[in-house]
């Protein structure tokens, strides 16, 4: 096991994951900007080093420092968390070529993943169903025009190097794609220095299921049931619950061998979420593989029970290896991701100091933050504050109960999405389980 684990994030990830060393028995270091001086995971691990500016350019993604903040330490692992450089295939190198282990995907497997094109024909040749769509980059418009055509419409322009929603166009008619592939080429370009695109079949009204895999260094895998995804806006996920209420034990048993199949057959070692679309008549086909700790693995661990993912990505990474066992859902579990934004004012950030908190407890109830009364939310980073994640053991109940907690949490001094939340525990459509990544297009905050 390792000695000392530098975590290199920031806010209620890094205090997350300092949390678990402790637990462990693991010195933590946190790095931090100067915008996050007072934040808690500085307060909370054993060591803390100032890495820069505010800029994430100038600290949280700046591999250098990072390396000689872990170097000065004497840390012998860095954890990334989740974003920044998480899924950086140059920075898990980096940290190999200092005797670092990084805590995450190698260098090859991130590179391999990472690329869109690049993941979707490995899993074609694993076996793993895709969608329909180009056999890798589209070179130019003409080949653009000719794969639509023989996908058929409607299709989606997507950039191999996308993320967040950047770089994405659906395309209904010849007509339009033109503009589409000229303005996702450029949203790339701008975003990721990259803008080499793909296109898919655009799958219409889809679920946004998930399946959580870990693998070890020996080839094996195993998963971790599913989470359904599908409350979206801008294809940036706003609730998250487990299981999905659109499963069924068949499905769930043939989404997780395919995971499994995938994971093993790419040797990955980590945690890694397989991610699937999943059509009306509950056929699905691999969208993308994530090659770190997702925002909503709590949830995961909250309905496998006494599961704590960090602490396993931990064992993995020294060489311990997995059980070998595939889990499932013994519970229900449902996570409202808090942001400081305005939810009545297309959910605007909203970054400041908060003057009033008052989290939810009770049984059942878990907030995941790095914020208190007095924190100022700086506006260089992310605007999720918190995460709120219920479990109870009915869906019906994990309903009631997060509108309890919802209506128990108190954030004065900025704006947040809590009255969003609220509301969207009453949609009938959320209510019933019948939604799909379609759901947020007929929401609206404007009735309240």
């Amino acid at each position: 096991m390792f000695k000392k684990i530098l975590i290199a994030n920031r806010g209620e990830i890094a205090l997350r994951i300092i949390r678990t060393c402790k637990e462990i028995g693991v010195k933590s270091v946190a790095v931090y900007s100067t915008a996050d001086k007072e934040s808690l995971h500085v307060k909370y691990a054993d060591e803390a080093v100032c890495i820069g500016p505010p800029a994430s350019s100038e600290s949280y993604l700046k591999m250098s420092s990072i390396i000689a903040a872990a170097e000065i330490t004497n840390a012998d692992a860095i954890h990334p968390g989740y974003g920044f450089l998480a899924e950086n295939a140059k920075f898990s190198k980096l940290c190999e070529e200092h005797g670092i282990k990084f805590i995450g995907a190698s260098a090859e497997m991130i590179s391999k993943m990472g690329d869109k094109a690049s993941a979707i024909a490995t899993m074609i040749e694993a076996g793993v169903p895709t969608v329909p769509g180009s056999k890798g980059i589209i070179p130019t418009f003409e080949e653009a025009e000719k794969t639509a055509l023989e996908i058929g419409y409607p299709v989606m322009l997507k950039a191999t190097a996308g993320g967040g929603g950047k770089g994405m166009r659906a395309v209904w008619s010849a007509e339009d794609l033109k503009d589409a592939w000229d303005g996702a080429r450029m949203e790339s370009k701008a975003a990721f220095a990259n803008d080499d695109m793909y296109m898919e079949k655009l799958i219409e009204d889809p679920r946004h299921i998930e399946i959580q895999i870990v693998g070890d260094s020996t080839g094996k895998a195993c998963h971790l049931s599913e989470r359904d995804c599908s409350v979206q806006r801008r294809h940036q996920k706003l609730v998250e619950e487990a299981p999905s209420p659109f499963m069924t034990a068949a499905l769930r048993k043939k989404m997780g061998a395919a995971a499994v199949l995938a994971a093993e057959f790419i040797k990955y070692e980590g945690a890694g979420t397989v991610e699937f679309l999943v059509d009306k008549n509950r056929n699905y086909y691999f969208m993308e593989m994530n090659t770190r700790i997702q925002v909503e693995h709590p949830i995961t661990e909250q309905v496998i029970v006494n599961y704590d993912l960090i602490h396993e990505q931990i064992k993995v990474a020294a060489g311990i290896p997995i059980q070998g066992k595939n889990y499932f859902p013994k519970m229900h579990a449902i996570e409202c991701r808090i942001n400081a934004e305005d939810p009545y004012h297309d959910f605007r950030p909203s970054p400041g100091v908060i003057k009033t908190l008052h989290m939810p407890g009770g049984h059942g109830v878990r907030v995941d933050t790095h914020v208190y009364a007095g924190y100022t939310i700086p506006p260089n980073y992310d605007s999720m504050i918190a995460k709120l994640i219920v479990t109870a053991d009915t869906r019906k109940d994990a309903i009631c109960k997060m509108k309890r907690a919802l209506e128990e949490f108190t954030v004065e001094g900025v704006k947040t999405t809590i009255p969003f939340h609220l509301k969207l525990m009453d949609h009938p459509d959320f209510v019933s389980g019948k939604y799909t990544t379609k759901l947020m297009e007929s929401f609206s905050m404007e009735d309240e």
